[in-house]
C-alpha cells in the first residue's frame, strides 16, 4: 500500500541480521519500503514482516531464487512506478548504506528539483570509505577512473549503489536494454541515465564495509564490470568516429 511518495528499494539475500538494526531507521523517514528478496533462508522475510507490524510500509517483492542484483533493481523499480512513486531510493541492506547519508540526500533532492539522479558518492571531496582494504580502495578507485574515462563522463563515483531517482527519469530509461547484474549495473545505468540527458548530481557519503553477514562481491564481477566497460567505451569511439 503506497502511503508516501517516496520509497526505498532494498534487494535482500540472507540480510535478517542487518534488517533488524536497518528497517527501525528507515521507518522513521517519511517513505515506504520495498524489500525485493532473492528466497533468503535466515528469515528475511519474517523480519521485514515483524517490523513492519501491519503497518502496510514494508512490502515483499519475492524471487523464487538468487537472480542477481541488477534485476532485482529493475523489478523494484517497475513495480514502484506501476504504484505512482515519485522518487525511488537504491540502497543496500547490509549496513554499508548509513540512513544519516540518506536523510542528507534526500534533503539534496528536496531542494534541487531540476537534477534527475542523486548519487551517494564516496570518491569525491567529503566522501571516504570506512574498514576498507588498501587494496579493495585501490580497486574501486581505479574502476572509477577508469569507467569515466572510458565513457566520457563527469560522474566520479560510477559504482556507487546508493541512489535516488526520479520516477520521470527511470521512465525515461530503456530499463529493458540493462543487462548486467552485478558490479557493472550501477555504471551501467549511469550510462543510460546520461544517455537519455540526465542531470546527476553527487552527494559525498561514508561508504562501511558491512560488519554482518557474508559479502556478495567476487573477482569475477568486478571482471564483468571491466570487460562491460571496455565493450561501451569501445562502442562509444567506433560511433564518435563515424
Amino acid at each position: 500500500m503506497k502511503s508516501h511518495s517516496t520509497v526505498v528499494i532494498i534487494p535482500t539475500f540472507n540480510e535478517a541480521q542487518n534488517l533488524e538494526n536497518l528497517l527501525p531507521q528507515l521507518l522513521e523517514l517519511e517513505l515506504d519500503i520495498l524489500i525485493v528478496d532473492d528466497s533468503s533462508s535466515d528469515g528475511t522475510i519474517s523480519v521485514a514482516e515483524r517490523i513492519d507490524g501491519g503497518a502496510s510500509r514494508i512490502s515483499i517483492l519475492s524471487r523464487p531464487s538468487k537472480m542477481g542484483l541488477g534485476s532485482a533493481y529493475i523489478q523494484g523499480f517497475r513495480r514502484s512506478l506501476g504504484e505512482g512513486y515519485e522518487s525511488l531510493i537504491q540502497m543496500d541492506a547490509d549496513g554499508s548504506h548509513r540512513v544519516t547519508d540518506l536523510k542528507k540526500m534526500m534533503a539534496v533532492e528536496a531542494n534541487e528539483p531540476s537534477q534527475d539522479l542523486f548519487i551517494g558518492a564516496r570518491w569525491i571531496p567529503g566522501g571516504r570509505v570506512e574498514n576498507w582494504s588498501k587494496h579493495r580502495e585501490i580497486l574501486s578507485r581505479g574502476a572509477n577512473r577508469y569507467s569515466k574515462f572510458v565513457l566520457g563522463t563527469q560522474v566520479n563515483d560510477m559504482t556507487a549503489g546508493f541512489r535516488i531517482y526520479r520516477a520521470n527519469l527511470l521512465r525515461r530509461m530503456n530499463l529493458d536494454g540493462i543487462s548486467s547484474q552485478g558490479y557493472s549495473f550501477q555504471i551501467e545505468m549511469t550510462r543510460e541515465a546520461l544517455r537519455v540527458g540526465a542531470q546527476i548530481r553527487e552527494v559525498p557519503i561514508t561508504f562501511i564495509e558491512r560488519t554482518l553477514g557474508k559479502s556478495k562481491m567476487s573477482s569475477e564481477i568486478v571482471l564483468e564490470a571491466m570487460v562491460k566497460v571496455t565493450q561501451w567505451g569501445i562502442s562509444r569511439a567506433f560511433t564518435r568516429s563515424r
